[in-house]
């Protein structure tokens, strides 16, 4: 999988810009603000959700623009993926495969995407709603129609959760469709992520100890499956707080540091940034095992906290691995150590040219 041209129109910092991508490693570098982090979020926007930043579509439009934006990628197996939003329409989402419309699901079936970011450096230590987030990117990578359960299990929920606030007039018999739907939908989800987790943890074992702290992942807090009778018999309960209590929505990936069988939000900055991009690369080597292609990585200021043993080993996996891998850092100096093949382009005022 490899993106072979991007274009960008009226996106965040950019008017119109273009770039011819490489299929292995490339670096972009510039200062910050230069708009090096919007150009991996535009990648990113080539999959289900929103983003790498998770930002509402009508803050992604470039400020002095005429409202909405366009993202155009040609694939280097010359299928052409685009999404965008339209001025009149800044919150709604378009999405175009090889010229038709798509809904946003389907690019997960085109391309495999899996990010880190300096904000998930808190993920072991943060809210459980993160770690569900990423334990899902993944997910996707590996099964592309969980993003399609995902979006019904939640338009269930949320419709569920709006009858139930006002409980003595909901009607029963709406009631149960929705429940029916949420165990439907909540137990592919449970299920998909239980086989990710599984498959992924077998990965990890197998690898040897080296730079990056080998991690313990677990599923926990997520039922096998959300049967009818048992959100049925919890309405009364879930009317009373406002929302849903038990479900998929609600789990947590459990990781462990591995050889120092510690939790990980108990570990140092520079092992849990070290266990993350240990669980990235076997997560990567997973995908291209199960899809036969390998994921698109877009790994932002990834050198900026490691040090120079650790970026020099993380460069020659990536080399070694094969695969498009993005990078960006405020130096090009961070990725000396980086292959000699590697793309190397600065971005400044709005344009990206090579390096």
């Amino acid at each position: 999988m490899a993106v072979a041209r991007l274009s960008l129109v009226d996106f965040r910092s950019y008017r119109d810009a273009s770039v011819a991508a490489l299929p292995g490693l490339i670096v972009l570098a510039g200062e910050n603000g230069a708009g090096k982090t919007n150009v991996l979020e535009a990648l990113s926007l080539l999959s289900p959700g929103r983003g790498l930043r998770g930002s509402a579509l009508s803050e992604m439009a470039r400020d002095d623009g005429p409202g909405g934006f366009a993202i155009a990628a040609r694939l280097a197996d010359g299928t052409d993926i685009g999404t965008g939003t339209a001025p009149a329409a800044p919150d709604r989402r378009q999405v175009r495969i090889n010229g038709a419309a798509a809904a946003a699901n389907a690019m997960a079936e085109w391309l495999s995407l899996l990010w880190l970011t300096p904000a998930m450096d808190r993920l072991f230590t943060d809210s459980p709603s993160g770690r569900r987030r990423f334990l899902d990117r993944l997910v996707l990578a590996l099964e592309p129609d969980h993003a399609r359960q995902a979006a019904r299990y939640e338009a269930a929920m949320r419709a569920r959760n709006k009858l139930l606030s006002d409980y003595d007039r909901a009607d029963p018999a709406w009631l149960d469709a929705l429940e029916a739907a949420m165990s439907e939908h909540g137990a592919a989800i449970t299920e998909a992520r239980a086989r990710t987790v599984s498959a992924l943890q077998d990965r990890l074992a197998l690898q040897p100890a080296g730079p990056f702290a080998r991690a313990f992942i677990a599923l926990e807090n997520s039922e096998a499956a959300i049967d009818s009778p048992s959100l049925r018999a919890a309405r009364a309960r879930d009317a009373t707080a406002g929302r849903t209590l038990s479900g998929p929505h609600r789990a947590d990936l459990s990781v462990r540091h591995a050889d120092k069988n510690q939790p990980a939000e108990r570990c140092s900055t520079g092992e849990q940034k070290a266990l993350l991009l240990g669980i990235t690369l076997a997560h990567a080597d997973l995908v291209a095992d199960r899809r036969g292609a390998r994921p698109i990585l877009l790994l932002d200021e990834v050198a900026a906290h490691l040090d120079p043993s650790r970026r020099a080993a993380l460069f020659e996996r990536l080399g070694a691995s094969g695969g498009q891998v993005w990078m960006t850092g405020t130096e090009m100096a961070l990725f000396e150590d980086a292959p000699r093949q590697t793309q190397r382009l600065t971005i400044s005022g709005g344009t990206l040219r090579p390096a």
